[in-house]
């Protein structure tokens, strides 16, 4: 593939560029497209490519090799266009999205389809029509646009492959895009750039009127009887001191700044006609400056000697654990640690669990370092997650506090990795792929970016702290509260002997309900955690135990009072309450067991003085629900929450007396082989809330079984005697650390059809692998999700197997069953690392 290039006399041949671009589709292979002579200049990798795919297709893709080998099965089609000057992606991002695939078993495009923002992504399906309210000769087009314009007029609606016939393969969506923008074409399901910048509308003075002297002193004169027009004058002069300094006037100002004064809107307009303002557009950001207001925090004594603990054992490891107990005050090493590093120039990623954890910590780290700050998580517009990637690419934002697709984000000099909370479930992605945990994703990136990484917990996973003891990871402990807080007292409560004497008021003991009172009458708050949301996990048949079921699903509906419904949490599947029971007709229906809603209901009857909120899935929808209920509490404006694990993580408050856990038994015996660990961490976690200034909290914790050795093990904080118990039982059964475990779901319409690929699959693996690492199929406890069928394999691979060879194996057998023609429409799921 050449062609000749005439140069000073001489014939040379001048090579055909290639390209190897991901598409964000589940498909293992790259795809290799002819690069067009205009494009070859513009062509890097790591840049936003639009190309077609399939027959109809537009998609956007990103390259990830250039090259002059054109592929030999199929003829290499042209891209279509070049999004970016400057890559999207850096080399560093592609090694670890690289990594990302292999490990989790999964695709690069669908690394890359979760990776990137909606707001960076092109799509395409058919139809483009014209904006009924575009008017042409309001806006300039280029002769292609004038093309496209007039065929719409005359058809009203083209297909994108007509539209690319009329303007050429090259320019068709430079076009579009354009088009898009002066708002003259109407897409549906279509090619869009769907990131678009913030407009604000300013006005300023006329140039020669800001500087040529007693100009303005004319135009008073002129508005003399013109009332209205010289207020906006005067307004506009009041916030622009163009006497003092004529340059403030390029700048101009918002004009809702002159109509929120209560300017006339005619009247600005009417300015701008008789040639005193001029009108403009500026792009600005979604978020606003900010200034940092505070110093960094006065490190402790003992944080002194934590943090040069931390930064010794930098000098062996790459990696520091920073097991600190509740109240520790490890945020306030993380910030001294940060410091150092944007200081010396270098990245800072802050991964959080949650995003509720984000805003009392935001808060925070802006009063020390003020916009150098991007925050970013899923309650972001698309818009404002595309602005937080370019301001980590342009250095806007040296520091990062996100959630845990924030390791996407293209860091080119990454220096510290703060993983808070790493024991968090939250961290691990469940779907779509790649099913990811950011705690173990972030020490790779660490490694490409030759990072240093803290990973901090009170209560730290079970594999990190066996890597921490086993000298994989630095170990640095914090045992002591800050200043002068003192760990909770913890009790637990009897629910067995209440219920016996008959004492219990509702869902709640006598001594729970007591503690609740002295705490009100003490001016302090409480917090009562319940890990379920909902009204009732389901209601159920008095007579004959009917319960009603969800129609896509093998579970329970969950009873939600205040919308008076049913719900599925699983599919979304909603139904009216039934008022009698569908099975034998009677009206004896009760809510079984309860939930969050259930106890706030419960709460405000008994204390209908107080105000009490409920924080949970259901509550905290809205953008700011997490920010006004934080804020609220924190400015004693609630008395009580009643709240899911959301409450249990990382918030901070001065006047909690009391938490109050319900339900800690089916934590406990849940049946996963991490429930014990879970248990104690998210019980010790809630806990902490309590008595976080000088005054000891209570934490009162309600069990049929008080004597459990776990809860032993909680009441006397004592994680390193329920770490070497929890390490020997995971040793005992073959459990991680000492092995690797891969989940393998498949799903089908039909039950029968589901359960023999789910022996194939089994049998195929025991062929490979060994019947000592391949357990089931089995059918899960929830065997049914939106109308499919469920099987699941697990796989237990010893730490001495080399993995990269047994998930070839895995892939091989999983690509064969796949294919069988008899098992037609059969979806196979591979998590590696199941939470």
């Amino acid at each position: 593939m050449s062609q000749l290039e005439f140069t000073s006399g001489n014939f040379e041949e001048k090579k055909t560029l290639f390209v190897d671009v991901i598409i964000p589709v589940p498909i293992p292979k790259s795809f290799c497209y002819r690069v067009p002579a205009e494009l070859e200049e513009e062509v890097q990798v790591g840049c936003r490519v639009v190309v077609p795919f399939g027959s109809r297709k537009v998609l956007t893709g990103i390259i990830l090799t250039i090259h002059q080998i054109p592929p030999q099965q199929y003829e290499a089609r042209y891209l279509i266009d070049i999004l970016d000057a400057e890559p999207t992606l850096n080399l560093v991002q592609l090694k670890f999205f690289r990594w990302l695939a292999d490990y989790y078993m999964c695709t690069m495009g669908e690394v890359v389809n979760v990776a990137i923002p909606s707001g960076l992504k092109i799509s395409s399906e058919s139809i483009v029509q014209l904006n009924p309210e575009f008017i042409d000769h309001e806006v300039e087009l280029s002769w292609e646009e004038e093309l496209v314009i007039n065929q719409l007029l005359m058809a009203k609606a083209m297909p994108f492959d007509d539209i690319r016939a009329l303007v050429g393969n090259g320019k068709v969506s430079k076009v579009l895009k354009s088009l898009i923008s002066k708002q003259a074409i109407i897409i549906l399901e279509h090619i869009r750039e769907k990131f678009t910048p913030k407009i604000e509308k300013r006005v300023r003075l006329l140039p020669a009127l800001a500087q040529e002297p007693g100009a303005l002193e004319d135009i008073f004169n002129q508005l003399s009887n013109k009332p209205k027009q010289t207020n906006v004058l005067l307004k506009y002069l009041q916030n622009v001191a163009v006497y003092e300094n004529s340059g403030l006037n390029e700048d101009g100002l918002n004009r809702k700044i002159i109509i929120d004064a209560g300017m006339s809107v005619s009247s600005i307009n009417t300015l701008v006609r008789n040639n005193i303002f001029e009108e403009f557009e500026v792009v600005i950001s979604r978020f606003p400056v900010e200034s940092a207001t505070a110093e960094k925090p006065k490190l402790s004594e003992f944080q002194v000697v934590a943090k040069n603990e931390i930064l010794s054992q930098f000098e062996q490891f790459d990696t520091v654990l920073l097991q600190g107990i509740t109240g520790s005050g490890k945020t306030e090493i993380y910030i001294d640690l940060i410091n150092e590093v944007i200081n010396g120039g270098g990245q800072v990623l802050y991964l959080l669990p949650e995003i509720a954890l984000t805003t009392q910590i935001v808060h925070r780290l802006k009063r020390v370092f003020g916009s150098k700050v991007g925050v970013y998580h899923s309650k972001f517009s698309d818009n404002e997650r595309v602005e937080v990637w370019q301001g980590v690419q342009n250095g806007t934002y040296p520091f990062v506090v996100g959630v845990r697709s924030s390791i996407f984000l293209p860091f080119s000099d990454l220096g510290l990795i703060i993983v808070d909370e790493e024991h968090e479930s939250s961290y691990k992605q469940m779907d779509p792929a790649p099913r990811y945990h950011a705690r173990d994703a972030a020490l790779v990136l660490a490694k490409l970016h030759h990072a240093k990484v803290v990973l901090g917990s009170a209560t730290p996973s079970i594999e990190s702290n066996y890597l921490a003891q086993n000298d994989k990871y630095g170990h640095v402990k914090m045992m002591q509260r800050f200043g002068k807080s003192i760990l909770p007292a913890i009790s637990v409560v009897d629910l067995s002997k209440a219920h016996k004497k008959k004492t219990m008021v509702g869902n709640f003991t006598a001594e729970l309900m007591d503690s609740l009172e002295n705490t009100f009458g003490n001016k302090e708050q409480a917090i009562i955690f319940q890990n379920r949301r909902g009204y009732a996990p389901y209601l159920s048949c008095d007579m004959c135990g009917w319960i009603p079921k969800c129609d896509n699903c093998s579970v329970s509906l969950t009873y939600h009072m205040y919308q008076n419904e049913l719900k599925c949490h699983y599919c979304g599947f909603k139904a009216a309450v039934p008022r009698a029971c569908e099975a034998c007709g009677s009206h004896n229906m009760r809510s079984v067991n309860f939930g969050t809603e259930q106890l706030e209901e419960e709460l405000k009857l008994r204390f209908p003085q107080k105000n009490i909120e409920r924080m949970d899935l259901d509550t905290m929808k809205g953008k700011n629900a997490y920010d006004k209920l934080i804020k609220d509490f924190g400015e004693g404006n609630i008395d009580l929450i009643v709240g899911t694990q959301m409450v249990a993580k990382g918030l901070d408050f001065d006047h909690v007396g009391l938490v109050g856990v319900m339900d800690v038994d089916r934590m406990i015996h849940f049946p996963d082989f991490r429930a014990q660990e879970r248990a104690f961490q998210i019980t010790t976690q809630v806990a902490g809330r309590a008595g976080r200034r000088e005054k000891q909290g209570t934490v009162l914790i309600q069990s049929f079984n008080p004597g459990q050795n776990i809860l032993r093990k909680i009441v006397q904080h004592d994680y390193d005697g329920f770490f070497i118990e929890e390490i020997k039982e995971r040793q005992a059964f073959h459990y991680p650390p000492f092995v690797r475990i891969i989940r393998i779901i498949l799903k089908h319409k039909t039950q029968s059809v589901c359960q023999q690929a789910a022996y194939k699959t089994a049998n195929l693996l025991n062929s490979v692998l060994g019947k000592n690492r391949v357990f089931g199929p089995a059918e899960p406890a929830i065997s049914k999700i939106r109308n499919k069928y469920l099987q699941e394999i697990y796989l237990k691979i010893e730490r001495e197997v080399n993995l990269s060879r047994a998930k070839q194996a895995i892939s091989a057998q999983v690509d064969l069953i796949k294919t069988d023609k008899t098992l037609k429409g059969i979806i196979i799921v591979v998590d590696v690392d199941p939470n």
